[in-house]
């Protein structure tokens, strides 16, 4: 099983990057069962934040900001 395991590694390797997270996300998926509380919470977390934007209310930050202070932060 782990040379099987390797050989799909190494043959995962050679996709593109968003084929790579695609395989990641669809054998992810396989091993988490979805919490139907967890997700009814982030969807009422979504809907405050969109309502927030549209308010008006939500302090927005501009992606390259946020990037900067990451780097930053890593440094």
């Amino acid at each position: 099983m782990a040379n099987l395991i390797e050989e799909l590694s190494s043959q995962a390797r050679t996709l593109p990057p968003a084929d790579r997270v695609r395989l990641a996300e669809e054998l992810l998926a396989t091993v988490h069962e979805p919490d139907d509380e967890v997700e009814a919470a982030w969807d009422e977390e979504i809907r405050l934040r969109i309502a927030d934007i549209d308010a008006g209310t939500a302090k927005l930050i501009p992606a390259e900001e946020v990037f900067a202070e990451v780097r930053r932060l890593l440094k």
